[in-house]
Parts: structure tokens; sequence; C-alpha cells
């Protein structure tokens, strides 16, 4: 089967769909691929996900499939304790196993793009997902295999620039509605006894070279003490080997979210990640008929940031998210 690129472009922004990721351009400059047709094994939950995403000074920020965590893919919406499933990817942590292989590593799997609109903001792209169990079989999705569908997921992205000097922004929607037929919580290692260990939600893993870099929040700024903390925004700042240069990426939530303010995922040492975790601490329930949506703007901006500068970049981002259908 031949594939054939398509190229379109809206404003400052292009894109091109290869049949397998779609990548964004701001002038010359690829910002952004976001693959969604991974080619993952089972045990690394295959999902989709932003790799690389890049300043718009042609630093890169994002690492994928780093040995440690081979898992960790950029930026992805990723989950590992969905009921009795996995869709993180490696190994799961209960209370009864504590870590381990448990072959429940899920999928979540691109049916269509429903739409990808073209605007003077950008360019918003809306697809359809199922998630699925692990198959029985243990063969991977690309096998031809596929596992009990569990979650239906409507999710939407939107690539603009933001009215700040080096500043682009990623805004992210998912709204997952159960199809299993039975209730399922969405938890994390720390709801199963872990502490500090609250992962899942649209998480970062940033570059080796971002290793001890700084976390800036609303309350000022600092490192691993930034780990389960609550506010609407919260930045990173690392520096970049080769051109050492410096680069910021910046979460803000939807004030509107389930529970928000969430908790933040943090690690500025072992290695650099961030992730909105809105089931850190509590195991929050995905009932039948009861779809659950989140909403957050992500920023990737040139240069590090002082109190000033954050909270712009943070008022900028939560008017486009405002602004945003």
């Amino acid at each position: 089967m031949t594939t054939t690129t398509q190229t379109t472009t809206a404003a400052s922004i292009a894109y091109s769909d290869d049949g397998r990721s779609l990548t964004f351009t701001a002038g010359d400059l690829p910002i952004a691929t976001y693959t969604y047709q991974p080619e993952d094994e089972q045990y690394e939950s295959p999902r989709p996900y932003f790799h690389p995403l890049t300043t718009l000074g042609g630093d890169e920020v994002t690492i994928y499939r780093p040995w440690d965590h081979v898992w960790h893919k950029g930026l992805s919406w990723a989950l590992p304790n969905v009921g009795d499933h996995n869709f993180w990817g490696g190994a799961t942590y209960t209370r009864a196993t504590g870590y381990a292989n448990l072959d429940n590593n899920g999928a979540m799997g691109h049916e269509a793009f429903t739409s990808i609109e073209e605007s003077t903001d950008g360019i918003t792209v809306t697809e359809s997902l199922v998630w699925t169990a692990q198959p029985s079989s243990g063969q991977a999705i690309s096998d031809g295999q596929a596992g009990q569908p569990l979650i239906k997921e409507q999710r939407s992205f939107a690539i603009g620039m933001l009215p700040v000097p080096g500043a682009w922004v990623l805004l992210f929607k998912s709204t997952m509605d159960n199809i299993s037929g039975t209730e399922i919580g969405i938890g994390s290692p720390t709801t199963e006894g872990r502490d500090n260990a609250g992962y899942g939600g649209l998480f970062w893993r940033g570059p080796r070279s971002f290793t001890g870099g700084e976390f800036r929040s609303e309350s000022g700024a600092g490192a691993d003490e930034f780990m389960g903390t609550r506010s609407p925004w919260i930045a990173f700042t690392g520096q970049h080997d080769s051109t050492c240069r410096k680069s910021t990426i910046m979460f803000v939530e939807d004030q509107g979210n389930p529970g928000a303010c969430n908790q933040w995922f943090a690690r500025s040492s072992m290695f650099a990640c961030l992730g909105s975790a809105p089931f850190f601490s509590e195991v929050v329930p995905l009932k039948v008929g009861e779809p659950l949506t989140y909403r957050y703007a992500v920023v990737i901006s040139d240069g590090a940031v002082d109190a000033d500068a954050a909270a712009l970049l943070a008022a900028a981002a939560g008017k486009a998210l405002e602004a945003w259908a």
C-alpha cells in the first residue's frame, strides 16, 4: 500500500500527514509531530504521542523511548491504573504485587480524524480513539489482534502561536467515555500505596540535559519539592546540550477540569518530567454514561522565565484555552 503525503497551511502554521503521523511547522521549522499510528510493542501500551516538540528557536524539548523507561514517549496522554488495565506502559504497581508485569498493557487505538480545521489562530485536530485491553493472545495490535474495548475517547488538540515572543501553544482535550459496561476506577501507583508516585495524565518527558532544571509556579521556584503540589499552572526550564540555550515548557490546567486545581507530577532530579495528575491521590470513577473531560494548554518557549515572564505566558495560554471551543 502506498501512502500519499498531504500538506496544507493555516496562517503561519502548516501540517503534513504521511499516514502515520501529523507534522506541524511554523514557517520552515518543524515544531511538533503527532504520531497517531505507533509501532510500539504491547508492553509499552501503544498510544498516540507528540515527539519531537521543538521551540521556535529550533531546540528539541522531548525525548522518545529513553532506556530507563522505554514507554515514555515525548508528550502523551497516558494512565497507569485504569481498573485492572495499564495504559501507561511497563510494569503495573498494585498493593498486591508492587511493580509486576501483569500482561495488562492496553492500547489507545486511533480510529479516525473526524476533522482537521484551519483558522487564523492555527490548526485544530479532532480524533476518535478506542482503548482496548491487552489481547489474550499477547500479540500486538499490529499483528491484527485486538483486546476488549474499554473506553471510547474523543480527543482534540490545537497548534497555534502565542502573542509572546518565542512561544507557541499546544491545546489538548480528552473526553473518555466508558464502554466496558461496568464502572472503571482510574488511579495511580499512589492510590495503590506507593508514596509520591501519582503519575498519570498528560505527561511530558524532557531531554537528558534537562535533569536538574527548575520548576516555577505562582508559589515560587524550586525543584523536586513541586511533586504533588497544586496550582493553575506550572513551568519547567531546562538547558540544552550543544547550544547551551535554555527552554521552558509550561502546563496550564483548565479550571473547569474535574478536581481542579489537580496535583502535578513533577521531577527535576533522576530525569526531568512533568505531568498533569488528576488521579494522583484519589481514584476517580469513570462511570458508564458519565464521560470525563480534561483540558490543558502546553506552552513551548525559548529561554528561561522569571516570575513575571512565567505569569505572562500563563495568562496568554489561559486566554487561548478559554477561547478554544
